[in-house]
């Protein structure tokens, strides 16, 4: 893997393409921006191709995943902010590939779960290969990058006198995991512990934290999931959001 961090976008022709943006495209919409094509597979290698070409249309930087695998109730201040008590094992819940959505797409919403929509900002972990029963030592060594996520919640659907406590059909609509723009390769990212984001609901700082406030490390999230069942490549992990309004 020649690039750093690569996106996925259709360019001036409609041809959907990867590319490398600088960082100075990605500090905006990236829209217009002109990247340097990547050739290959983001499993296989992304390598540059010395063609440049300009970004009509971001889309979701993975074509597809096999499972969203959800981590609730990872970061510490948030669990304090709930009042909820800590877990012996992360919380786990899923979304169905068809919830994987591109970081600017339009989700259209099922009128029975529009009444209380919410979002959740969310690293999110994006497995590089095969993973089984792996340990916490070697569990980043299965990661071929991270990027940022949505668990978008029709929170309507997740009461508990409404759902009997579980999450997955709240958080499994069409389109309510928006990841992207890009995928930080492990190349960019040494130690997904030391990073910090913020969530923004039109322009209004939401969520802002580091990735040092978790609860369940990264890599032993990894070991858990992984245990007895395969993590195939291409799985997102979406790895729990902080505290905030």
């Amino acid at each position: 893997m020649e690039a750093s961090t690569f996106i996925r976008f259709e360019d001036d022709n409609g041809t959907i393409r990867y590319g490398e943006p600088t960082k100075e495209s990605l500090a905006g919409d990236l829209i217009g921006a002109t990247v340097e094509v990547l050739q290959g597979d983001p499993f296989q290698g992304l390598k540059r191709s010395g063609e440049k070409a300009k970004v009509g249309v971001v889309l979701c930087p993975l074509e597809s995943t096999p499972i969203v695998l959800c981590i609730g109730l990872n970061y510490k201040k948030h669990a304090e902010e709930a009042n909820l008590t800590i877990a012996p094992y992360p919380v786990v819940f899923t979304k169905p590939p068809t919830a994987l959505a591109g970081p600017y797409d339009d989700i259209h919403v099922h009128p029975d779960a529009a009444s209380m929509m919410d979002y959740e900002g969310e690293l999110v972990v994006v497995i590089g290969r095969d993973a089984k029963n792996v340990s916490v030592a070697n569990a980043l060594h299965y990661v071929l990058g991270y990027t940022m996520g949505n668990d978008v919640s029709a929170r309507n659907f997740q009461l508990p006198d409404v759902s009997g406590g579980q999450f997955c059909y709240a958080k499994s609509f069409d389109g309510f995991a928006p990841m992207g723009p890009a995928i930080a390769t492990t190349k960019a990212v040494s130690d997904p512990q030391a990073l910090t984001y913020s969530t923004r609901v039109n322009g209004a700082t939401r969520q802002e934290t580091s990735t040092s406030d978790m609860i369940w490390t990264v890599a032993q999230i990894i070991s858990h999931l992984s245990r007895g069942t395969t993590l195939r490549k291409g799985t997102t992990i979406m790895t729990g959001t902080p505290s905030g309004e």
